[in-house]
């Protein structure tokens, strides 16, 4: 199916709506779906925030530790609001042209390529981003030796290790038991519940995180942060461009603004929604990351859930570190089938564009569905580590999806809607973008190149 830029006819607009939604429309259905009044500002807000609170915030203390407590919170402020100006471009061209999906957008600007390239995108970021979540609650539940000492699973740690327990057995009980049922829905509304509690128990993390680092902190148990990296040779300093790309993937949700946009009954609003989702994940980011490096020091590691399996040297200190564990494990899993979502329809679209909305084809919903399922699972097995998922992803796909294309859109202004600011800003962000995060490919390479000649 061909696509202009700003000739198409109606029909075939519908028809790319259909095939590149990230997530189901309410409205853009109406005849197959229930009555919808519009969703509330507060359920909004949440729905995004589920979106981009994910493993993320698990491999920040990590990325603090790695740049200095002051330059890695001020890098977590900028790409903030890098991403709140990306979004804010995607918006004003969508409502301009009058269109409700991020596919449909690139697809009028660019052409059938351009919404191939998004949908390919945002298959490469959620598969990625769904690996580490797995990866996260297999280190949790059963251990990890990732780092080469090994940190015990919740349930190793109360059980002792069986056969039962071990990685791929709690991996695919998880699988079959939590995620099959849940990624079984074909609405994103039916989860609205589950995305509060998932954010209730984002804050839970938070909260035990920063109560136990404030406590040891007037023990005077804590030792001092490091403020700035340590810099010995061009080779650390490479190394510091790693960062960046899980501070990319940290912010990732542009995939599903559309979705929260069509829902609302004022467009107006989705501006104050995603500055409020962005600024409460911030805060959420900068208090995990100040509180757990804090507590941790240069002990923090990739997946910083792993760390609480040792004593915290509080009263109650396995109690805390079950219950921190746990409750995040629980909150990766109900945020688990809000990326799924978006990755089945944009997977559906690249493989079969012309066909009906895969909503409304049950084979091809199931075949997709668990296939990859089974993908997921099986990369989770055998990659080691979050750092080097979010390496990827982050570097390449989630890139893409958060500032180039964003950039790439507001530059071709099929709508007249950039302003000169606009396309300085755009620009800027693509330099940057492609530098930093070609740094980080590089650098990262590298460092799997000296692990392997030193092994």
């Amino acid at each position: 199916m061909g696509i202009g830029n700003g000739s198409s006819s109606n029909v075939s607009h519908k028809a790319m709506q259909d095939e590149t939604t990230p997530l189901l429309p309410i409205k853009a259905e109406e005849d197959v779906v229930h009555e919808f009044d519009g969703a509330s500002f507060s359920g909004a807000v949440f729905n995004l925030s589920t979106t981009i609170v994910g493993a993320g915030i698990m491999a920040l203390p990590a990325s603090i530790k790695m740049l200095g407590l002051i330059p890695g919170i001020l890098m977590i402020i900028l790409v903030a609001l890098l991403t709140e100006a990306s979004i804010d471009m995607l918006v004003r061209c969508s409502h301009q042209g009058k269109i409700t999906s991020y596919g449909w957008l690139m697809g009028d600007t660019f052409g059938q390529w351009g919404r191939i390239a998004l949908q390919a995108s945002v298959v490469i970021n959620n598969v990625g981003v769904l690996i580490v979540y797995m990866i996260i609650i297999g280190d949790v539940l059963s251990g990890t030796s990732s780092t080469g000492v090994h940190h015990s699973g919740v349930f190793e740690g109360w059980f002792g290790p069986h056969m039962w327990n071990s990685r791929p057995i709690v991996l695919l009980t998880t699988t079959l038991v939590v995620f099959a049922p849940l990624v079984s829905f074909k609405r994103l509304d039916s989860l609205r519940y589950t995305s509060a509690l998932s954010v209730a128990l984002a804050v839970v993390f938070v909260v035990i995180t920063a109560g136990v680092a404030i406590v040891r902190l007037i023990q005077g148990t804590v030792e001092i942060p490091k403020l700035f990296p340590e810099i010995d040779g061009v080779s650390s300093v490479w190394k510091l461009f790693t960062a960046v790309p899980v501070l990319v993937t940290a912010y990732i949700c542009h995939y599903n603004v559309h979705s929260i946009d069509n829902e609302l009954e004022d467009k107006t609003q989705i501006k104050p929604i995603v500055q409020t989702s962005l600024g409460l994940c911030s805060s959420v980011y900068i208090a995990t990351s100040f509180f757990a490096y804090l507590l941790f020091g240069e002990a923090t590691l990739a997946d910083v859930l792993a760390n609480f399996d040792s004593d915290l040297r509080i009263p109650f200190s396995s109690v805390f570190n079950d219950i921190v564990r746990v409750s995040y494990v629980v909150h990766i899993m109900l945020v688990f089938p809000i990326v799924f979502f978006a990755l089945r329809l944009n997977l559906d679209g690249l493989l079969f564009p012309t066909a009906r909305h895969i909503s409304h084809d049950n084979k091809r919903f199931t075949i997709i569905t668990i296939s990859l399922i089974a993908v997921i699972y099986l990369a989770a097995i055998f990659v080691p580590s979050i750092w080097d998922a979010f390496q990827f992803t982050g570097a390449t796909a989630a890139v893409l999806i958060g500032f180039i294309f964003p950039a790439m859109i507001i530059l071709r202004d099929p709508y007249g809607v950039s302003t000169k600011r606009d396309k300085v800003l755009a620009v800027t962000m693509i330099v940057l973008a492609v530098v930093s995060n070609s740094v980080a490919l590089y650098s990262d390479a590298l460092n799997i190149f000296y692990r392997k000649q030193e092994a």
